[in-house]
């Protein structure tokens, strides 16, 4: 065991280098190698998260699940993903992300080639919740990597690339995953990210690497001479790394900005997890349509991670709360476009680019970047896994909420062709992004922290 904890933990700080070239040569090949794999490569891995979204229809149509059998499956992706993302958010800051991330993936991967095989609930909601467990070791690792190899006035840009991993996984998922489930059945909507995925573990090994000081290096902040106002208490060499993960415990900040994020990732997942199902029904879509629309939304919610960034750094001096203000009303405005606005494709497809332009904005800044900025750098895994475990009950609690609401307005008729009230639920998940916006809003004048 102790041997098994050493594979995974953070090697030890090697004596600096002194040739100020070969330490600019190694920031810059290593800051790109990260970048590619933890936006690229987690982009990838998201296919094996979402794949039970773009297969619902077909368990239901085949009668092998219900709605609620599949809330309760989706959702115990969640839980476990909530649990996971605090408990590896804290093991993160102490461990080498070379090792950690890589076998998450593998790990998700193989569950993934499982659930294809699976027709019982309980094997079904077994493989998915384990599946959620190694989805969880992602986000702290992007995080950790990126707080360790990026500086504080430009993270803001470097998250904003990073929170596309989420829409370009979302887009082949839509697209690519929605297309092997229409022309091969539902089992390949699982088999296909499974198989692929395992080729991604591979390459997160080959490219990311641990903290810079195991490599040598100068911590980043003091390599581009990037320091904010440091807490003192944080700044301290005598001060642990557990103690400091448990002070974040202490910033009332940090719990309304995660209370403002679970309710938020309410209204992400009740799109990504239901948005395919409620086009098809409501709208008359083949499963390609729907998945085209969503891929709408993907290729939006890349600019809105973008924009965020770039905003927040730029116009605001990387201020998050007016960037989130923005990006909040224009992702409520698409909501309401989608659910209350004229049934044409035109409407749909502002509808889609409103809310993912300003839905991708907020999961970049209120899913992570926010905490990071408020929470001492050392510990960023922490921070973070603590804002996801309130982020993903609100996903889990959605879900099972939603299939829930879903079930109870589907009527089957005689010659079991099935209609589905969706009002009930469109008004549930609208109303999460109003809490949101209203929350986040009260963190105005938070300061940042080194």
């Amino acid at each position: 065991m102790k041997a098994l904890l050493r594979l995974f933990a953070t090697g030890a700080d090697q004596p600096q280098l002194t040739d100020t070239r070969r330490i600019d040569e190694l920031f810059r090949r290593h800051r790109l190698r990260v970048m590619l794999a933890i936006t690229l490569g987690y982009g990838l891995v998201y296919t094996c998260r979402l794949a039970l979204s773009v297969a619902k229809k077909p368990l239901i149509d085949l009668g092998i699940f219900s709605p609620s059998e599949l809330g309760l499956i989706g959702s115990a992706l969640f839980y476990a993903y909530a649990v996971g993302k605090l408990v590896n958010g804290f093991l993160a800051d102490h461990a080498n992300m070379k090792v950690f991330f890589a076998f998450a993936v593998l790990m998700s991967a193989l569950l993934n080639v499982g659930m294809g095989f699976s027709t019982i609930l309980w094997v079904s909601v077994l493989l998915w919740g384990l599946n959620g467990w190694f989805q969880s070791f992602g986000a702290p690792a992007g995080v950790v990597a990126m707080a360790n190899w990026f500086g504080n006035r430009e993270r803001g840009r470097y998250y904003g690339i990073w929170s596309t991993a989420h829409s370009i996984g979302e887009g082949l998922t839509f697209v690519a995953v929605g297309g092997l489930v229409a022309a091969f059945g539902w089992r390949y909507g699982f088999w296909g990210p499974g198989l692929l995925c395992v080729l991604v573990a591979v390459g997160m090994y080959l490219l990311v690497q641990d903290r810079p000081r195991t490599l040598g290096l100068p911590t980043v902040a003091d390599w581009r001479n990037d320091h904010w106002q440091t807490d003192e208490a944080h700044s301290r060499a005598d001060v642990g790394v557990f103690r400091t993960q448990l002070s974040i415990l202490k910033i009332p900040a940090v719990w309304v900005l995660a209370l403002a994020s679970a309710s938020i990732y309410v209204s992400r997942y009740a799109i990504n997890s239901w948005g395919v199902l409620y086009l098809q029904e409501t709208h008359g879509f083949s499963l390609v349509e729907a998945g085209t629309f969503l891929m709408v939304n993907t290729f939006a919610g890349i600019a809105g991670c973008l924009a965020f960034g770039f905003i927040s750094d730029k116009w605001f001096n990387a201020r998050r709360p007016p960037a989130n203000l923005i990006f909040a009303l224009a992702e409520i405005a698409g909501l309401v476009l989608l659910f209350y606005g004229p049934h044409t494709t035109l409407s749909l497809m502002c509808a889609f680019i409103l809310y993912g332009l300003g839905l991708n904005g907020l999961v970049t800044s209120l899913g992570g970047l926010f905490a990071v900025d408020i929470a001492p750098k050392r510990v960023a895994g922490a921070a973070m896994g603590l804002i996801g475990i309130f982020s993903y009950i609100g996903a889990a609690l959605q879900e099972n909420i939603s299939g829930h609401l879903i079930e109870r307005g589907m009527t089957v008729a005689a010659d079991g062709l099935r209609t589905y009230d969706f009002g009930p639920a469109t008004t549930f998940w609208l109303g999460s992004s109003v809490v949101s916006m209203v929350l986040a809003a009260t963190l105005w004048r938070v300061r940042l922290r080194d």
